[in-house]
């Protein structure tokens, strides 16, 4: 890995000029006045969304991106079906609102995230959004030539088009160059994705990054003959600096934003809230954002911290509900970009959070199914949570607080999981860890958790 470049805050501010929004060809806009859209959902009256140039292309990208890995399903549960009227209605929102990136993959939803996608955005013309997709061959079993053009064309099938905007490799990194080569290189696949947008049914090729910084930098180093059109990127304000203090298999977002930055590549940004890490963050963390911006929400801190980057060309968010929606529509219509000030206090909070060492799990699912029915991201995300609200107990079990905080750990676990998908099924088989973005070794989490719960039911710490 080269060694990392930092930038410095007086660099980052110079090179967003006075407006913060045009560099590297990506140029902001906003448009004047406010607009007020009634769906069916209680009336808001928003700014106008920002928005931001592809170089290449030309297109006029919505600084908000819909991420359509988290769609809502009827029952509630991960592994359910999709509520197809509840996506509706969001789509419908959202493009009132002026969004009009929309991010999904045969992956998502357990398969069904790209059916719903389709289904939605079919009932708007086709040239007033913008489908990304990706080529999500992750099993060994979709790595021949036929059956990776086989997955790409079903994509089209399945998102009711005959074109992609923005199509990706996904996750590169995983598995370092052999899995690239398995994937994409050996088998022509690339080449056939470069063949496709020569005859413009991909309008845009990148990739999206996890994990083995030697893959990024080989495919950014061959730039001139690939010409990649964006790279979609892991940044927010913790893993700016300490991604790979949280996991050293990780890369801070920093190095990842630079190396595009110098190349002139549009980022694209996954994973703004470190899958919903930052808009749950400890209660000191809480009131420290508050008293700075006492109306505004802990999520919008991260979000304008992704967007006031001015390579950026959108910021993805799996918006699962409205509430969720609305509040980043505040957000991005317009972004107010962080001063010089701001980027630093987010810089300090980074340092302070760093203090608590939750796990790094982003609830994306790719672990799950689990064959033994565990319910893994929740089983990671309650502990998560009640680390950051201080109910892991500890000390003396005669305190009150300590009673406290083991009936909330134990009574809280019991209502996010049921018991027959919690840690305790889980027999060490590993099926889950290869797929994990985050590296996370899955089946060690669980096992200390299920200890952990066992203990409390002891009443003994036990971690």
């Amino acid at each position: 890995m080269k060694t990392e470049k930092d930038i410095s805050r007086r660099e980052f501010f110079r090179k967003m000029g006075a407006a913060g929004m045009a560099v590297a060809g990506l140029a902001a806009c906003t448009e004047a006045g406010r607009r007020t859209v009634s769906t069916g959902t209680s009336e808001e009256s928003y700014g106008e969304m920002t928005y931001r140039t592809n170089p290449s292309t030309s297109d006029k990208v919505s600084l908000l991106g819909y991420g359509c890995m988290r769609w809502p399903t009827v029952d509630g549960k991960s592994n359910g079906a999709i509520d197809q009227e509840t996506v509706n209605e969001l789509v419908d929102y959202a493009i009132a609102h002026g969004v009009n990136y929309f991010d999904t993959s045969p992956a998502y939803c357990q398969g069904q995230s790209e059916r719903a996608t389709g289904i939605a955005l079919s009932r708007y013309p086709r040239n007033s959004y913008y489908l990304a997709t990706k080529l999500s061959n992750f099993a060994s079993s979709t790595w021949s030539r036929e059956a990776s053009i086989d997955m790409y064309r079903n994509s089209l099938k399945e998102l009711q088009t005959d074109y992609i905007d923005y199509m990706l490799l996904h996750a590169i990194g995983q598995g370092g160059m052999k899995a690239l080569e398995d994937r994409y290189l050996n088998n022509g696949i690339l080449d056939f994705l470069l063949e496709e947008r020569k005859a413009g049914r991909i309008r845009n090729l990148g990739f999206s990054y996890h994990g083995d910084i030697e893959v990024f930098d080989y495919l950014l180093s061959r730039q001139d003959e690939y010409k990649w059109d964006f790279v979609q990127i892991q940044l927010n304000y913790l893993d700016w600096k300490y991604a790979k203090d949280i996991n050293p298999r990780n890369t801070n977002a920093e190095y990842l934003y630079n190396e595009l930055s110098k190349r002139n590549i549009p980022a694209i940004i996954m994973e703004p809230l470190l899958g919903g890490r930052l808009s749950n963050v400890p209660d000191n963390i809480v009131a420290r954002l508050k008293q700075r911006e006492p109306e505004e929400s802990v999520a919008s801190w991260a979000f304008r911290f992704a967007g006031s980057f001015p390579g950026v060309l959108t910021v993805l968010s799996g918006m699962t509900r409205m509430e969720h929606l609305q509040d980043n529509l505040h957000t991005f219509s317009p972004l107010k970009p962080l001063s010089e000030e701001e980027f630093g206090f987010l810089q300090e909070t980074a340092t302070l959070m760093m203090q608590f060492e939750t796990i790094p799990c982003n609830d994306c699912k790719y672990c799950m199914p689990c064959p033994y029915g565990i319910d893994i991201p929740a089983v990671l995300l309650h502990y998560n949570k009640c680390l950051n609200e201080g109910n892991i107990p500890a000390g003396d079990k005669a305190r009150e607080s300590y009673r406290k905080a083991r009936r909330a750990f134990l009574v809280g676990y019991d209502r996010s999981v049921p018991r027959l998908r919690q840690a305790s099924h889980c027999i060490g088989c590993n099926q889950c860890s290869p797929h994990c973005p985050q590296s996370i070794d899955i089946p060690r989490e669980l096992h200390r958790i299920d200890r952990f719960a066992e203990s409390l039911k002891r009443d003994g710490p036990g971690l």
